[in-house]
């Protein structure tokens, strides 16, 4: 089975306790070892799985043992190469950093109706005899380790990959821009928490009602889900460094309590809504959560939901994730899936295994005597 790390998460949160003979595959974004950890524990086998889209999908694989440390890039498959190299497109030692190049038969062409961004990240390759071959800048800082791996340091540039997608800030932040009364707008990926990643976005603006629930709304329908962030933060000016440029390392975290203090609190008052305030709290790190709470306002995004429901599960609420997505508050979701509204919570029909020779179909190709085939 091939998944993003964020999905494999999930289905341990969901109680997944794996499968013997399962062989897992792992890819789309940076492997964390502790979830590495665990799922050597509930399969046969992991295996890391490195590549971007530009070079068809999969450039290097290896198998994942149980450990510490970062888990590594293995080295390159067949008819692919790796080249570590400086800013003068020179070649690195082993152990110092540099931009990963990849060469080789999986290149994409280029990008479609793109020709400026193809001659920028599909570059000449030196390292070939053939002037024609070319190989691809693939903006991640790595280094190399001494027994052949590759250990993934980070991103050069503003792409980030979040739960699997690859995501331009600079997308986001033009987005925002347009939004009524913001000047400036910064978005850039806060792991605050261990293990927790979300998209922040930081504005300067003279209006005080800007919320992380207005800004989603607006963006819905403009940027995919993934792309939307889960926590706003109004400043009166960016900060910035000695030169003069937007210093995002001095950007603050959100206060994730703060519009629940804001809000006046109602306290949880049936054993359900006890139970779901809990919940919500737990897995937004939060002291306590009201029932009115606005789930986006408490910085809550797609991955949250997910984790929410498979907790609720547990204790035997069966809510669907649009539910919770669509009423925001356990107020109202709990009314909704009370009264019996919630026909999205109707369960949809088991999955039934098939035999293959049921709908196995024998394709024979007839061709004439007297015709050539070539």
């Amino acid at each position: 089975m091939q998944a993003t790390p964020v999905t494999w998460k999930l289905l341990i949160e969901a109680g997944w306790e794996g499968k013997p003979a399962l062989k897992v595959l792992c890819g789309g974004e940076a492997f964390p070892r502790d979830l590495a950890n665990e799922l050597v524990r509930r399969a046969q086998s992991v295996w890391n799985m490195y590549g971007p889209t530009e070079t068809t999908i999969w450039s290097s694989t290896i198998e994942v043992k149980g450990g510490e440390g970062p888990v590594p890039v293995g080295p390159p498959i067949d008819n692919t190469q790796f080249y570590v190299l400086d800013a003068a497109n020179q070649l690195v030692p082993i152990g110092v950093a540099g931009e990963l190049h990849i060469g080789g038969d999986g290149l994409a062409r280029g990008y479609f109706h793109r020709p400026e961004l193809t001659a920028e990240r599909f570059v000449a390759d030196p390292f070939r005899s053939n002037k024609s071959d070319r190989m691809y800048k693939t903006g991640d800082l790595v280094r190399r380790v001494p027994d052949g791996t590759i250990e993934f340091l980070g991103r050069l540039d503003h792409q980030v990959k979040l739960r699997g997608f690859r995501i331009e800030l600079g997308e986001i932040e033009t987005a925002l821009a347009r939004y009524p009364g913001v000047k400036e707008a910064v978005v850039i990926v806060r792991e605050d928490i261990p293990g927790d990643k979300r998209l922040v976005a930081y504005v300067t603006s003279d209006q005080q009602g800007i919320t992380v629930a207005t800004v989603r709304e607006v963006l819905t329908g403009k940027l995919p889900n993934y792309m939307l962030p889960s926590a706003v933060v109004r400043l009166d000016a960016m900060p910035l460094t000695p030169n003069g440029k937007i210093d995002r390392k001095a950007l603050p975290a959100p206060d994730t309590g703060r519009a629940a203090r804001q809000r006046e609190y109602v306290a949880p008052r049936t054993e359900q809504e006890k139970a779901l305030s809990a919940i919500w709290a737990e897995v937004l790190h939060l002291e306590r959560v009201g029932i009115q709470d606005n789930l986006f306002e408490l910085g809550a995004d797609s991955l949250h939901i997910f984790q929410i429901v498979a907790r609720a599960g547990k204790v035997g609420m069966k809510i669907p994730p649009a539910l919770i997505l669509k009423h925001r508050t356990i107020a109202a979701v709990l009314t909704q899936f009370e009264s019996g509204a919630a026909s999205l919570a109707k369960a949809a029909p088991s999955i039934v295994a098939v035999s293959r020779d049921r709908y196995r179909v024998k394709t024979v190709l007839k061709v004439p005597e007297k015709e050539t085939v070539k």
